[in-house]
């Protein structure tokens, strides 16, 4: 998958490919890498491998739960494998899914939650990587079980699919290491700053709606456009702007890369890509009425019990987007929003 101008933007849009034929669910390719994944016993993940540095590398211990593996549908527990869906092609979008530094292994916080997941179902994780759209397809064609692929979870999207909520969707502000700025939630804090954000994504309008209270109460925060994210951080190293907003999983990722240069970032605090009234979530997603939901969930439930979620987010410095537990068909972003 290119990586998009907005990870949030390409991730939350509306799904088109319901009207795809379904010959485009050819386009999903197996990725090599699974093979220290865990089989239909459980078995060894391998946390953030071949990351190039976006992760640090984690073996984690997975056994397979016979409870969990019970709730399977018949025909998948039978099976022994789980197809787990990934929409990053053709170039991916670290740290969430990408090629890694072998060239084969499709490394990243999603398919690596996917691995963990499978393991504690006792299934052997076969990940499948396609274009956004055609992950969809195989979805509806049954050539994928469930995708991991930061979905966000809207109620449009329930018409015909079922969730398993894993992440908090969240949006974040980058500054340099050595500025003391921080959000706190309150857009008030944004007076008198200067923010960087790409035009057309969720996180403009967000931004936008803000710049509008701030001049209703006297104040203002300037808004800055950058074509490129190189260009928006050699902008913030520069010192002519203080901020950078996007999503948080790209930021994330930025600030890993930057850490050993001469001017290091870091998150001065998120957001919820759904706006003040929602807290957006990102799901593992199946066939409505497949069945999978239910022990998915209770498959993440399991490996935050055991702290192996923790230590897959703190892995891909995403601990910011953690939830407490895994939640089947949560509330998602109104059709309004989504």
């Amino acid at each position: 998958m290119r990586r998009p101008r907005s990870l949030r933007t390409r991730l939350v849009r509306g799904i088109g490919a319901a009207t795809a034929t379904a010959a485009l669910a050819s386009g999903l390719t197996a990725c090599g890498g699974d093979a220290g994944a865990g089989g239909a016993g459980g078995g060894t993940v391998t946390v953030g491998a071949v990351s190039n540095g976006a992760a640090r590398q984690t073996e984690l211990a997975v056994p397979a739960v016979e409870a969990l593996r019970a709730q399977l549908p018949a025909a998948v527990r039978d099976r022994g494998e789980l197809v787990i869906g990934v929409g990053a092609l053709p170039a991916g979008f670290p740290p969430l899914a990408y090629v890694g530094t072998d060239q084969k292994t499709l490394t990243g916080a999603e398919p690596d939650l996917g691995r963990l997941v499978a393991a504690a179902l006792g299934l052997k994780p076969v990940v499948k990587n396609s274009t956004w759209e055609n992950l969809f397809v195989g979805i509806d064609s049954g050539k994928v079980d469930v995708a991991f692929t930061n979905v966000t979870v809207t109620e449009e999207r329930k018409k015909k699919y079922e969730f398993a909520s894993y992440r908090q969707d969240n949006l974040a502000f980058e500054t340099l290491k050595d500025n003391p700025w921080n959000f706190g939630g309150d857009y008030r804090s944004l007076a008198g700053r200067t923010v960087a954000v790409s035009s057309g994504t969720n996180q403009e309008k967000i931004l936008l709606e803000w710049q509008k209270k701030l001049q209703a109460e006297g104040k203002d925060v300037t808004v800055k456009y950058f074509p490129d994210a190189n260009s928006t951080y050699l902008a913030l190293s520069g010192k002519r702007i203080d901020l950078s907003f996007g999503p948080n999983p790209s930021i994330a990722y930025h600030i890993t890369q930057t850490a050993s240069s001469n001017a290091p970032t870091r998150n001065a605090g998120a957001f919820s890509g759904a706006g003040e009234s929602l807290q957006g979530l990102i799901a593992a997603t199946a066939k409505k009425d497949s069945g999978l939901a239910k022990p998915v969930a209770e498959a993440i439930n399991h490996l935050v019990g055991n702290g192996q979620y923790a230590r897959l987010l703190e892995a891909w410095n995403l601990s910011n987007e953690a939830v407490t537990a895994s939640e089947v068909d949560p509330p998602g972003l109104p059709v309004t929003n989504s």
